[in-house]
């Protein structure tokens, strides 16, 4: 393992590659200590420090500090972190099913990709100015006196740039970096957060016999390292699970030689929806909470018994929450499958190369085995995924340690860690044996998400 990583920075190209992708997300991380000017950074820090993060409105803050890096708790140029992009991706990949221009858009290779990119930084901008108008409204008060009007001005527009900026960076690191800049940039942000989060997981640990309640027990500690190791290792699991289907080139004689024949396999991947039904399930588990908080405190609302009922349910350590929660991942998994697997289209491009799978015919059999297939492993990958879910949930009840700590045990930033991680370790391996160096493993190549 050593050798290997001398071995990687032997090679000029990839050094370099290295370096610069580490040069950018260090001016990533540089940019959030960068404060919107007009705004008293001091007295947003204190109002932030002892904001309620139990009530839905503060969970839905903790949820996207995940994706900003943790600039909530102060007006930055990088506040809304990339999360615009990503939103502004996801709206025209729906779209691109439904609407007949966007799909078309689709199906002209590496032309139509560059247009739908170009369309989704326009939209990007606009998400951007949309969610910093927001952002200026819940933090007006803190602006200086007599700088109102220039302080939501100079926010917004920093704010958006801020957050162009970091689609720039993004695209640098595919064109001249190595892995994909996006995903490094999203990641970087949620491990960021994890030094505070041991931080404050030490500060409760207790190692004497006997320790009190409401500490860290010895036990208590080993339960958590284990469990860590082992949902990190389940992650890896789902994430390069596979189905794989045998497919069969048919032979082809042209002049007096023979070609086709081989024999390979296509994978499906258990997990085909990634981190998205999570994100999904989530972000819709969000507002019922709130709107339901808001309700209560309308004065005909307040006693209502229904309303206690509901918002009681509602809580994020209650059985009907984490089931909805549970069912709506399932949901989404299957929901984005629909979207995104479209077995028919594989099957045409199946036999117009002269393949097949062995034992059906090209054409509609093939479609509709490969449906069922991808229905069968997604079951599989989506009950993983509900376990990963309501795993920082169940740590956090049973063994009283603030939500926010055991949210590295699971969820989405865990997901998207590994899965990042895999797929740049596995680039990194892929430049070592182009060069005739030796991998990471020598069992065999590491896979990435998409291999």
């Amino acid at each position: 393992m050593l050798g290997t990583v001398f071995n990687i920075f032997r090679i000029p190209d990839l050094r370099n590659k290295i370096l610069f992708t580490l040069a950018l997300l260090i001016m990533y991380r540089i940019g959030f200590h960068i404060p919107n000017p007009c705004f008293d950074q001091a007295k947003i820090a204190e109002v932030t420090k002892h904001r309620d993060t139990e009530s839905p409105i503060g969970r839905a803050t903790e949820y996207m500090r995940i994706f900003t890096g943790g600039t909530l708790d102060k007006s930055s140029i990088f506040g809304l972190g990339i999360m615009p992009y990503i939103t502004a991706s996801i709206i025209l990949m729906l779209l691109g099913e439904v609407v007949p221009a966007l799909k078309k858009l689709r199906q002209e290779g590496q032309t139509g990709h560059k247009k739908i990119q170009e369309y989704t930084r326009y939209l990007a901008v606009l998400i951007c100015l949309i969610q910093s108008m927001m952002f200026m409204k819940m933090l007006g008060k803190f602006i200086y006196p007599g700088m109102e009007t220039q302080g939501v001005i100079m926010g917004i527009v920093s704010m958006t740039a801020g957050t162009i900026f970091l689609m720039w960076l993004g695209e640098q690191i595919d064109e001249y970096g190595i892995g994909n800049g996006i995903s490094l940039i999203i990641m970087a942000g949620i491990v960021s957060r994890m030094p505070w989060a041991v931080g404050m997981l030490l500060e409760n640990v207790d190692l004497r016999v006997g320790a009190p309640a409401g500490t860290i027990s010895p036990a208590k500690l080993l339960f958590l390292i284990a469990s860590f190791v082992f949902v990190v290792a389940g992650a890896i699991l789902i994430t390069q699970g596979q189905r794989r289907i045998p497919i069969q080139q048919a032979k082809m004689m042209r002049g007096r030689r023979m070609y086709g024949g081989q024999r390979h396999y296509l994978p499906l991947r258990v997990n085909h929806g990634g981190v998205m039904p999570i994100i999904f399930a989530s972000a819709f588990m969000m507002f019922p909470p709130v709107i339901i908080e808001q309700f209560t405190r309308i004065e005909s609302f307040r006693n209502s018994a229904i309303l206690d009922t509901v918002q009681g349910a509602l809580k994020h350590t209650a059985f009907t929450y984490n089931t909805i929660y549970m069912l709506l991942i399932f949901l989404f998994a299957y929901f984005w499958v629909t979207v995104q697997f479209q077995p028919r289209e594989m099957a045409k491009n199946l036999r117009d190369s002269g393949s097949f799978i062995p034992g059906l015919r090209p054409g509609r059999r093939t479609a509709d085995y490969l449906e069922t297939v991808m229905t069968r492993i997604t079951y599989f990958g989506a009950a993983f995924l509900s376990i990963i879910a309501v795993v920082p949930t169940i740590i956090s009840i049973s063994l009283g340690i603030d939500w926010r700590v055991a949210t590295f045990l699971g969820g989405t930033g865990l997901l998207i860690v590994v899965s990042v991680s895999l797929d740049l370790v596995q680039k990194i391996e892929a430049n070592l044996l182009m060069r005739s160096y030796e991998g990471f493993s020598e069992t065999g190549r590491i896979k990435g998400p998409n291999t």
